[in-house]
């Protein structure tokens, strides 16, 4: 059973994903978090290469609105192939 969530919803939440570095990779990861957070401001999104250059990480800040949300985005996030991680 889950305790006490420490998080206050709604709220801002930072999410870091990391994958195979390529020109495609920020538009997936987009469209993998706009079917959790549609209304993702794309201000709010960061992109960096590795030092190779081989991977990214694409930083975005949602805004949670509850714990299921956040469960469903990062399930879909961990099951897709071309994402490596997620925190």
């Amino acid at each position: 059973m889950d305790g006490p969530s420490l998080l206050q919803f709604p709220c801002d939440f930072p999410i870091k994903i990391m994958g195979a570095g390529g020109p495609e990779f920020p538009q997936l990861v987009l469209e993998l978090v706009r079917r959790h957070s549609p209304d993702l401001d794309e201000a709010r999104v960061k992109t960096r290469p590795s030092r190779t250059g081989r991977y990214q990480s694409v930083t975005v800040v949602v805004l949670a609105r509850d714990r299921a949300q956040l469960d469903a985005l990062y399930q879909d996030l961990s099951h897709h192939p071309q994402i490596k991680l997620a925190l």
